[in-house]
């Protein structure tokens, strides 16, 4: 039998590629991974073409080679070129891609592509208003962001380990308002509980130099509370569950939360 010819991997499917590698878990880059193959087949590629592909990319992230993880060796120029070009202006090519991602999906501007229950993609309903096109494209930034930073850390708080995803923020470490060509980079994330975003973003915690959970003066000015000293006292000095992948947590960005947020 004849050999089906291949599909040429095109500037669309590269970044629906990137946008998959922010999603899934490094294990997971495999041909019969159940979301791998879902999305490889609405691209009208082979799931096997599409893991290779993600393995591919992981030879050009940083964070992996930094870990003596290679990947696979055949990253293309194109490749390469499409890497540098996401990283470097994730505020655009982040909402791109995630909206190719969708459109994969539906084109019901009104759902958002899901993967963060990792057997397959779901629709579900964004959670703020869709009347403009302004909104849906800070929708799909958000999106993209959330479900980078949730997958990156296994859908787990990387301070108290809770593992319920209607429970958990991709909090920002440098403020979504002040920062706009930081806000779709997952390295300026962390997976948070509620409570515990609510505290980083009051600056009521933070992480020191090696990535361990420091308590305000302030909020410990509020002990005694016994609910509010099991949420924090036991991961005091205690370092944060780390991500696989790019997300690692950017040590200036945590130096600005320090320096500028944190109440000492």
């Amino acid at each position: 039998m004849a050999k089906a010819p291949a599909v040429k991997w095109t500037r669309e499917h590269l970044l629906v590629a990137l946008n998959l590698y922010c999603k899934l878990p490094f294990g997971s880059f495999d041909r019969d991974n159940a979301v791998v193959k879902e999305v490889a087949a609405k691209m009208g590629r082979t799931s096997n073409s599409l893991a290779m592909k993600l393995c591919n990319l992981a030879s050009l992230d940083p964070v992996q080679r930094a870990r003596g993880i290679k990947g696979l060796v055949g990253a293309s120029k194109q490749d390469r070129l499409m890497w540098d070009e996401f990283q470097g202006n994730l505020s655009t090519l982040g909402v791109e891609s995630e909206q190719m991602l969708h459109d994969l999906f539906t084109k019901d501007e009104t759902k958002e592509v899901d993967f963060l229950q990792r057997d397959k993609a779901r629709l579900v309903a964004p959670a703020g208003p869709t009347e403009t096109q302004a909104t849906v494209k800070v929708r799909r930034g958000q999106q993209f962001f959330r479900q980078a930073v949730l997958n990156a850390y296994d859908v787990r708080c990387c301070i108290s380990g809770i593992n319920v995803p209607d429970l958990l923020i991709a909090s920002h470490i440098k403020p979504w308002g002040k920062f706009p060509d930081d806000r779709l980079n997952p390295r300026n994330g962390l997976c948070l509980s509620t409570l515990h975003d609510a505290a980083f973003d009051d600056g009521l915690i933070t992480l020191d130099e090696k990535l361990s959970v420091v308590l305000s003066r302030r909020l410990k000015s509020f002990f005694p509370q016994i609910t509010l000293e099991q949420n924090f006292v036991p991961f005091e000095n205690k370092p944060i569950r780390l991500p696989d992948k790019l997300a690692e947590p950017d040590l200036e960005f945590l130096r600005y939360h320090r320096q500028e947020i944190f109440q000492s």
